[in-house]
């Protein structure tokens, strides 16, 4: 199988959008796409602050909290993105709540997804239990990915 990567993304997509015919632009490049297994991307949304006024979940903390935690679950190998953001949910007392929050990606092959579930799952209730924390988000997708 193989991509074409076209430049002019948005000159091309303005004619299709007015339904005329493509072209291919000069210059375009073959780039050789090589197999791809399926695998499931695990999200994870770690909140900060605590319910209870206490000091907000440090960045050591979290970390400590990663590698007991995550990467003892997953040592056969994975990819965790970390990346700090701001977050904000409505708390179960109806209060919008704005905390700094952690963002961790997790692939995984679809075959282990049961196990995978399991670890995931109580990765969340120890983050909730450690920090005092209402709920530990979660999205999953399935994803292609080569390493």
């Amino acid at each position: 199988m193989q991509t074409k990567i076209w430049t002019g993304l948005l000159a091309g997509a303005a004619l299709l959008a007015t339904g005329a015919a493509v072209a291919p632009v000069a210059g375009a490049v073959d780039v050789p796409v090589g197999p791809r297994d399926a695998y499931t991307r695990t999200e994870l949304f770690f909140g900060t602050e605590r319910p209870d006024g206490g000091a907000a979940v440090t960045a050591q903390e979290f970390e400590a909290f990663l590698d007991a935690e995550v990467t003892s679950r997953f040592p056969e190998g994975l990819t965790v993105t970390v990346e700090e953001g701001r977050g904000q949910y409505r708390d179960r007392f109806g209060v919008i709540e704005r905390e700094r929050s952690y963002h961790v990606v997790v692939l995984y092959p679809r075959g282990a997804a049961r196990s995978s579930d399991l670890k995931i799952e109580e990765i969340r209730r120890r983050y909730d239990a450690a920090f005092q924390q209402e709920a530990v988000g979660r999205v999953d997708d399935s994803v292609r990915a080569a390493f």
